[in-house]
């Protein structure tokens, strides 16, 4: 039995096979592919920076309408809403704590009173009549178009924090009052400068 006539039809079926799997485009497909605009590279969008702070953030309280510096190892928190949360501080109305036991205690307080341009009311407040006693001479100045009161204190709260300062200055139509009890007599005043210096308040 002869196996030739086998071999012709092998091969005509993979030349038939090849020619199939060939892909030829069609011809409608060209003019369409003619007929589309030319694609510009579009331009890489401007990355957006953040404006520069004109504070550093660390140690800084923001909140109420305005910004006041503390120190970084301590945070305020609302000691209004602590004693009743239903009562907490509001731009009109506040009193934050923060506290580095037994080391330090910081205390801001703020009312809002329109055309007030004397602190002396609120500084009178936030001292404690039982504990605080003024020392040294009442420094009044002008900072940045506030009224600013300072006094140096002493306090029988604790002995771990017998030294201290107070301050009251306005801004706007509020009035601010600051106390810290430390345990030395030099740490006061230069905390309290570097709270005002980080302090804004927005009218």
């Amino acid at each position: 039995m002869s196996h030739r006539p086998v071999i012709p039809v092998m091969l005509l079926c993979l030349l038939s096979a090849c020619s199939f799997f060939k892909t030829t485009p069609e011809p409608q497909v060209y003019p369409t592919i003619d007929a589309l605009p030319p694609t510009a590279t579009l331009a890489p969008l401007p990355t957006p920076y953040p404006s520069p702070t004109p504070m550093t953030l660390a140690g800084l309280f923001c909140e109420y309408q305005f910004c006041i510096g503390h120190p970084t190892s301590m945070a305020f928190y609302d000691h209004l809403a602590s004693l009743n949360p239903l009562t907490p501080s509001t731009y009109g109305n506040g009193f934050l704590a923060a506290y580095q036991l037994p080391t330090m205690l910081i205390n801001l307080i703020w009312l809002q009173a329109p055309g007030t341009a004397d602190p002396q009311f609120l500084l009178d407040t936030i001292l404690d009549d039982q504990a605080d006693t003024r020392t040294g001479n009442m420094d009044v100045t002008l900072v940045r178009g506030m009224n600013v009161m300072y006094t140096p204190i002493t306090t029988t709260i604790s002995p771990d924090v017998a030294f201290g300062g107070a301050a009251a200055w306005t801004c706007g139509d509020r009035v601010f009052a600051w106390k810290v009890y430390a345990p030395n007599a030099e740490s006061a005043g230069p905390l309290f400068e570097e709270a005002l210096a980080r302090f804004a308040c927005i009218q």
